[in-house]
This record gives C-alpha cells, structure tokens and sequence, in this order.
C-alpha cells in the first residue's frame, strides 16, 4: 500500500516542487504578504523588516556550509572511507541498504543534528557504489532520519529550557532533560520513530521498472596524481609533519573541551571536530585542500539561500504573525490537547521560520502562558514545539541543501518520499504527545 501511495506522490513533488531558490522566493512573498494582510503592517514596514533582518544568519550560513564541508572532508580521507565501505558492505540488497541507511541516520541525528545530516548522506553515496537501489530513496531515507533531532540530544528547544537564566526563567523556572529528552513520552516516540521509519521507508522502495539508479562509477572520487615534488612550497604542501602540528593540537583542545571542562556537543564543536579530524586523517594538506576544492561546489545553496530566510523570520516575528498564527490554533485547545496543537502550530510556523532556537523565542511567549492558563505539562508543550520543528523539515527543502548537495539531487528528487514520512510521522508524534 505504501509503494502505492507513495508513487502518486514522488510524481506529484516532482512535477510540482519547484528548486528550494524558487521555493524561498515563493515564501518570501507568502510572508511578506501575510504581514500586510493579516497582521495590518504597511509595505514600507515590512521592506524594513525584511532587509534589516535580511544578514541575521550570517553566523548560521557560515555554520551550515562548514557541516557540508568538513563532513566532506573528513568522510573522504582514506580511513573514514574505508569504514563507511565496510559497514556499507553489511547491506546486501535494496531493501537492507534503505534499512541501514535510515537507521544509520536516525542514530547520529539523535546524537547531532549537523552530524546526522553528513553522514547520512554520505553513507547513502557509499551505499550506492555497492548496492543497486533506487538512489532518490535512498538519499530520502538518510534525509529522513532527520526527524529524531530536536528529541535528542542536541534538541535546541530542551537545553535552553534546561539552561540556568533562559529567556522564559522567571515563567517555568529551569526544566531539567529528564523531563524532556529523556522524559518516557518523549523516548517512546523516538523508539517508534526508530522503528517505523526504515519500515516505511523499505515498503516505498519502488518496482523494478520505476526505480532510478545512478552509475556507481559517477559516485567514485577521482584518483589523485601527484607529480615530482621540486619546489619548497610543494614540500610544506606534502608535509605530514605540518599537519600533525596543527591537527594533534586542536583534537587535544576538544578532550580538554569534553573532558576536563565537561563541555557539550554544539554546531561549533562538531564542525571543529570534523575539521580536525580530517587534517590529521588527510595526512598532507596537499590531500586536504583537494577534498576542500571538491566539497566547496555543493555549497551555493547554502549561500545564496540562507539570507532569505533571515528575511521571512524576520517578517513572521516582527510583524507579530508567527504569534498570531499560534494563538490562533491554540485557541480552541485544552491541557490534554494543547501539546498535540503545539505541534500543528509548530509544524506550520516551521515552513517560514525554520530554526529551533528562534522558533522557541517565537512561540514561547504564546504558548508557556496557555499551558500555564489550561493547567497542561509545560514540558510536554515545549517538546511538542520542538518536534514541530523537526516535523516539517521533511517538507521544508531549507535543512535538506547539505544532504542533496553532497548526493548531487535536487529536492523534487527526494521530498515526495518525504511527504509519505510526514504524515506517517506526523501521527505517531501526535499520539505520543497526547497519550504517551
């Protein structure tokens, strides 16, 4: 039944899902429309909104390209790459590799978010040098696992929460991550996720003849030359030696960072893990520097994209309509179904302001006093945010550039897969929120 359903609607995104530049351009315009219509802000108003907050996530920009970049080098050295080939070889058929990659998937983004994204597409393209799978699923599966990330470890919207003086302190005081992440309601839906999402993914996998398959030989890297070194330059260039003084150091700076310190996971930290990693496993930086030249070409998405976002978030928070958007679906909510209209609320404020973090500063303030006002959880309302968040990335192409960049997809190639995974996820959370 699912490859049934499934078919109509690969068909559909395909046909009808524009490129993710078109797709944030439609948004920019919904937005800024919205504002004027619904929340009566004057056009002048909303051009100033959108520019000033045109460059907000500059920071984040930079972040993001770098999750696509180091990940890329540090699963091109020689080493990471023969590990991802050896677990890659556990799958021997179509079926076993959809399995493998999603779990693989699931598992780190529970871990990381950014990490989860590399290396699930990067195990998808290891997958399809060895197995003969439709391609677009497989790169949807790695995408997939996604959805496990803001009920994890890294989950933005439960460590802020769980941080001594956060915004909304004084209204909920501080929410340990015993009574979120690792809270029962919120672990039994991520062992549901778990389990139900490689199955679905499996069951979609498509027949024979409606498959699409990549020529392996377009996934290999091409072979490195090296010429007789004469110059210098050339020798710092080949130098193990310079790696090692730089490479060595910054890996001991993290065991200080996680050990000694008792620091935590962040974007920052993963991205300078990865880097570091790679220096030293790449060996000269002569190695490095090719993996770099090769990675860099997946980042233009990233770059010109990321900007417009910062616009419409602006739109959405300045104007007031992502609070208006949320007050009104908690409207008619009581305290045993606030925590599943959060979600929907969530779910939607998600497709114009896709950040964990700034949707929490978003949404907090409508819906911490309706929880307080209907007597509801408040933890149970702030992760059923949080899992809003995550929810929509399966339809919302914005946290998808990295892994279609590194897979050399478009996203019409892989949401109608997506879209499958969303209503199917969208109902296990749902009851997870409301009867776990």
């Amino acid at each position: 039944m699912l490859k049934m359903i499934s078919k109509p609607a690969v068909k559909l995104v395909e046909r009808y899902l524009p490129d993710p530049y078109i797709f944030v351009l439609l948004l920019t315009i919904v937005a800024a429309v919205a504002a004027i219509a619904v929340e009566r802000q004057t056009p002048l108003a909303v051009m100033r909104m959108w520019g000033d907050g045109f460059w907000g996530l500059l920071t984040f920009s930079m972040q993001m390209l770098l999750v696509l970049v180091t990940g890329f080098m540090l699963a091109s050295s020689p080493p990471v790459k023969r590990m991802l080939q050896k677990l890659a070889g556990t799958a021997k058929s179509a079926g076993g590799a959809i399995i493998l990659v999603t779990l693989v998937s699931l598992a780190a983004s529970w871990i990381n978010w950014g990490f989860g994204l590399v290396v699930g597409a990067l195990f998808a393209k290891e997958l399809a040098r060895l197995v003969r799978v439709d391609y677009r699923l497989l790169v949807a599966s790695a995408y997939s696992g996604f959805i496990v990330w803001h009920g994890g470890l890294a989950g933005s919207v439960p460590l802020t929460i769980a941080t001594e003086g956060h915004f909304t302190a004084d209204q909920i005081g501080v929410i340990g991550t015993g009574s979120t992440i690792f809270a029962f309601f919120n672990l039994a839906i991520v062992v549901c996720l778990f389990i139900a999402v490689p199955l679905v993914n499996r069951l979609m996998l498509p027949d024979e003849k409606d498959s699409v398959y990549v020529d392996s030989r377009l996934l290999e890297d091409e072979p490195v030359t090296q010429g007789r070194i004469t110059r210098p330059a050339e020798k710092l260039e080949n130098s193990l030696a310079l790696s090692l003084l730089v490479g060595v150091p910054g890996l001991l700076y993290l065991l200080d960072h996680f050990i000694l310190r008792g620091g935590g996971l962040n974007l920052n930290v993963v991205n300078f893990l990865f880097l570091f990693l790679a220096i030293v496993l790449h060996r000269t930086p002569r190695n490095l520097l090719t993996s770099l030249n090769e990675a860099i070409k997946g980042g233009a998405g990233i770059v010109i994209q990321f900007p417009f976002y910062a616009g419409i978030m602006a739109i959405m928070v300045q104007s007031g309509l992502a609070q208006s958007m949320s007050e009104w679906l908690i409207s008619f909510a009581t305290a045993t179904s606030l925590p599943f209209w959060s979600f929907i609320s969530a779910g939607i404020v998600n497709l114009f302001v896709p950040s964990g973090g700034g949707q929490w500063a978003v949404q907090a303030p409508v819906m911490l006093p309706a929880a307080q006002a209907l007597g509801a959880d408040i933890s149970r309302v702030a992760m059923a945010v949080a899992w809003g968040d995550a929810w929509t990335n399966l339809l919302q192409p914005f946290w998808a550039l990295p892994v279609l960049a590194i897979a050399g997809l478009k996203a019409k190639d892989i949401m109608g897969f997506c879209l499958v995974q969303l209503f199917i996820t969208g109902i296990i959370i749902s009851v997870g929120l409301v009867w776990f």
